[in-house]
């Protein structure tokens, strides 16, 4: 049964107050006793990449093609949900093995991390309610405006900030304000606390999709990004593994099931399609 993406991101949002449910176990993937750990660190409200399913479970088209990787070099899979902001102290800790959940590889983060070649092509856009009147990002001078904290579309959206003071030093937000994830970004919206939100054209389109007209994304993109995997810097041994297995999965055409699997999840959420790239 298709798990749908949008929907259960709407429903959260609904839950104000009610806080999320309780952590489920880590999900371990089938490997021989003694096998080595593979942990993923991924935003659990970030859907279809990683996020969490109606069942409780962890679920999302990065997770499956990490689950893949650790199926073919018997590894135990573990999926760790984290807080976006914190991804770096949990990778140099030692807690995490990589960050796989639409990591943007953007220029600031190049030497920060050790990174897979690009996996997917994606955007990152400004979502405003249609009756707004916000056509432009010109039109956001004055407005407050949301993103997630540690994030490329935070990024992104101070980069646009800076550009447009550069040509008006009188532009400026009302308030630009960083929060934990996507859930949290859009109950603001929807209440009116913000006016827009700088965020990922997956779950943008999914949002518009079924938001019934009451919401609509801005033609300009804030930023062209590509995702890859990214570990602790220095660690290319790993990422080797990595990068090899991904490459087998794409010759031999499991990687293409895993995308067509989940554009038809994203086709039934409303979002947009993945734009895997490797090749």
């Amino acid at each position: 049964m298709k798990t749908s993406l949008i929907p259960a991101l709407l429903a959260a949002a609904a839950l104000v107050g009610c806080g999320k449910p309780a952590e489920t176990p880590a999900d371990a993937a089938s490997a021989p006793a003694g096998a080595r750990t593979f942990t993923v660190g991924f935003d659990a409200d970030f859907p279809p990449y990683g996020f969490r399913g109606d069942d409780g479970s962890f679920k999302g088209f990065d997770l499956d093609l990490a689950r893949e990787v650790c199926k073919r070099k018997g590894w135990e899979f573990v999926a760790k949900p984290i807080d976006w902001a914190a991804k770096d102290t949990e990778l140099n800790a030692g807690t995490i093995d990589c960050i796989w959940n639409g990591f943007t590889m953007s220029p600031e983060r190049l030497d920060k991390y050790t990174w897979t070649v690009p996996y997917v092509q994606n955007k990152q856009l400004v979502l405003v309610k249609a009756d707004s009147g916000v056509k432009t990002f010109a039109d956001l001078n004055g407005k407050a405006v949301a993103v997630q904290d540690g994030s490329s579309g935070a990024e992104a959206m101070e980069g646009k900030l800076e550009e447009a003071q550069k040509a008006d030093a009188a532009f400026a937000f009302k308030d630009l304000k960083k929060v934990p994830d996507y859930v949290t970004a859009f109950q603001m919206l929807q209440s009116g606390a913000v006016d827009a939100l700088g965020l990922d054209s997956a779950v943008a389109g999914g949002f518009v999709e079924k938001g019934e007209g009451k919401y609509a994304v801005l033609e300009e993109a804030l930023m062209d990004e590509q995702y890859a995997v990214g570990f602790k810097l220095g660690n290319t041994a790993l990422r080797d593994e990595v990068q090899a297995t991904l490459f087998e999965m794409v010759k031999d055409g499991t990687a293409a099931k895993i995308v067509a699997r989940w554009a038809e999840e994203e086709i039934a959420a409303g979002g947009d399609k993945i734009d895997f790239v490797l090749k």
